[in-house]
């Protein structure tokens, strides 16, 4: 399981001219499930994107962790973190696990997100979303399971 984690100061994704989902001060996770994936690795990505002390503190170091500064999380499936581009030009995506079981074990990292206390916005599985974020520092993080 990968998950890009980017501090955001505001994100939003659209579905056919429709925002469904939206947060404020946080992190948009981009999040790729894999074939071998379990709940497990959606427990541990879930703990690492909460407690990832990526926010300053009052002098301005990065000190404070989502939980911390009581940010959200705007959460979106990315089946291409699997895209594999090492030969020709074009991605293969076999190692996308997948969408009956990537969405499941996606669910989890989300369930698990909520269940650390954070307000958790999500896209719409598997559609095409328009997503919009401000990246501050940018901070950009790639955790893998």
């Amino acid at each position: 399981m990968k998950v890009v984690v980017q501090r955001a100061r505001n994100a939003q994704v659209v579905v056919e001219n429709e925002v469904v989902g939206s947060i404020h001060e946080g992190v948009m996770v981009l999040v790729g499930v894999t074939h071998e994936d379990t709940e497990k690795d959606a427990e541990y990505l879930a703990d690492k994107v909460v407690n990832l002390r990526i926010f300053e503190d009052e002098s301005g170091k990065m000190n404070h962790s989502l939980l911390d500064i009581g940010g959200q999380v705007l959460s979106v499936s990315q089946f291409t973190l699997y895209g594999d581009c090492r030969k020709g030009r074009r991605p293969n995506y076999m190692n996308a696990a997948k969408p009956d079981f990537a969405s499941t074990i996606y669910e989890k990292f989300n369930d698990c997100l909520k269940e650390k206390g954070v307000h958790v916005e999500t896209g719409t599985f598997g559609a095409m979303m328009d997503v919009q974020f401000t990246n501050v520092g940018p901070v950009t993080l790639l955790i893998e399971s």
